[in-house]
Parts: C-alpha cells; structure tokens; sequence
C-alpha cells in the first residue's frame, strides 16, 4: 500500500528473523503482524499478533523463514522500520528501530510519530 518498488516495508535482522521462525513454528502459526495502536504516556503503541491468514490489505515482508505482516492502518507509520531482538541480562525482545518516531516515553514501549507533513517532506527529499 505504501511500498516503492523494489524497497521492503520493514527490514528484519537476522536475530529477529530467527526468533520469528522459532515462533512461528512452535506455535503452528502462519505469519507475525504488527501494527501501531492508541495507548501509552507517549500517545502510540506497536502491537504484535500471531495470525493464520494475510488480509488482502498487508504488506507482507518474507526473510529467512520468518513473515511479517504489516497492519494496513500502521504502514505509513512503519515504513522504513527495522525489527531486531535484543537479548540482555534483564530482558529479551523485538525492537523496534523506526526512522518515523517523534518522541518516545522512557519505558520504551509508547512511542509518537512525526506530522504527516514531515514524513511526506523526508520521502521526497
């Protein structure tokens, strides 16, 4: 929907791209989709879902085994976005490495994005 030809969406790191397959496979799963929902100090939320079947409105990112599709509503929001997965003494999870965010809160989990009108003025540039 919001894909230039020959660019992916999102891209996958090689870490998030394993963990995805791993998913995807012990839980009998068809795919990972993610999208950006109201919540949060920060105003915007990424979610994640385990889904069977694409709607025929995803964008659908493939790498190594692993599939990532992204909600319609989040597109314009993820686009350009890369996915990793960090693991460290605390805490293990996808992260989100997304040139689209304005501003996000300190627990790292609420995020908020720039103007349309910005975003707009970085594609064309």
């Amino acid at each position: 929907m919001f894909s230039i030809p020959g660019k992916q969406a999102v891209s996958i790191t090689d870490r998030a791209a394993t963990q995805i397959s791993k998913l995807m496979e012990k839980e009998g799963h068809s795919g990972l989709r993610i999208g950006v929902k109201k919540g949060g100090c920060a105003g915007m939320e990424y979610t994640m879902e385990y889904v069977e079947t694409a709607d025929p409105n995803d964008e659908v990112v493939e790498q190594d085994g692993a599939r990532v599709l992204i909600a319609p509503m989040a597109q314009m929001f993820l686009f350009g976005t890369e996915i990793d997965y960090e693991t460290s003494l605390l805490e293990s999870g996808f992260k989100f490495n997304n040139p689209n965010v304005a501003d996000a809160c300190g627990c790292g989990e609420s995020i908020s994005f720039k103007g349309v009108d910005e975003l707009a003025a970085e594609r064309s540039s």
